[in-house]
């Protein structure tokens, strides 16, 4: 597809639905909760990005969810997990966690550290298949291979690099030096990609986006990514159309 053909929408943080119960400062990209705009209800299966940040020794009890996807990645501190399937972990900074809620699990996230908060993105992505066997994934990524590249975290494919899930969803990351110019190349023909800034100034195909500023994209096979600044990037590819098997 030719660059005059992308559909592009930017979010800026600043833009974003917001909640501050004192435990908790959270920031919506999408509805949730008490914040509802009809404009930014999801992109494609991407449903839900939340960027939270949980006071020290606080955190979300034990609560259900179904049929969808739920990514975790600690951006700073220590988050302690518990849920039904008998999952009991830590998950930190260079970890992602992943868990197909299928026919129904019970989790609770908590802040490990008592003196310090814990910042996190959680991301839920509707999945293709309904009503599987509750999983769950963690992983410690190398941080290494993240430096001027953009590595994949997660697939729809088992034996692929990163956590996997049931969607044809692609997540790749990014730690980038200022100046860096590289180009992300969609897996699928048909998805889109939203391009969400963790830190640092970039550009995608020329938009500017300052930290924790997001972009989608649609109608392309490709986009240009410059770091004006030191960055770190998430790439989230999704199906535009939704389906069920």
């Amino acid at each position: 597809m030719e660059a005059n053909n992308k559909k592009y929408n930017i979010v800026k943080a600043e833009s974003r639905g917001h909640a501050e119960h004192g435990w908790l400062d959270t920031y919506h990209s999408f509805s949730f909760a008490n914040y509802h705009d009809p404009q930014r209800v999801h992109f494609g299966s991407l449903r839900v990005l939340n960027d939270d940040k949980i006071a020290g020794g606080e955190g979300f009890g034990k609560h259900p969810h179904d049929n969808m996807e739920i990514v975790t990645i600690p951006i700073k501190g220590d988050l302690r997990h518990g849920d039904s399937m008998g999952n009991t972990t830590v998950i930190k900074e260079g970890d992602i966690q992943v868990m197909s809620a299928g026919t129904g699990v019970f989790h609770s996230e908590v802040n490990n550290n008592s003196d310090k908060s814990v910042e996190l993105l959680q991301i839920w992505i509707i999945p293709n298949k309904q009503s599987v066997e509750p999983r769950y994934g963690q992983i410690t990524l190398d941080i290494e291979k993240m430096k001027n590249r953009f590595l994949q975290v997660l697939s729809p494919n088992r034996e692929d690099d990163g956590v996997w899930i049931y969607q044809d969803a692609w997540f790749h990351m990014g730690d980038l030096d200022k100046n860096f110019n590289g180009k992300y190349l969609l897996k699928k023909s048909g998805n889109g990609v939203y391009v969400f800034l963790i830190e640092g100034v970039i550009t995608v195909d020329g938009h500017k986006l300052n930290k924790r500023d997001a972009i989608s994209v649609k109608e392309t096979n490709d986009i240009e990514i410059v770091a004006e600044q030191p960055s770190k990037v998430l790439i989230i590819e999704v199906p535009l159309k939704l389906y069920t098997k």
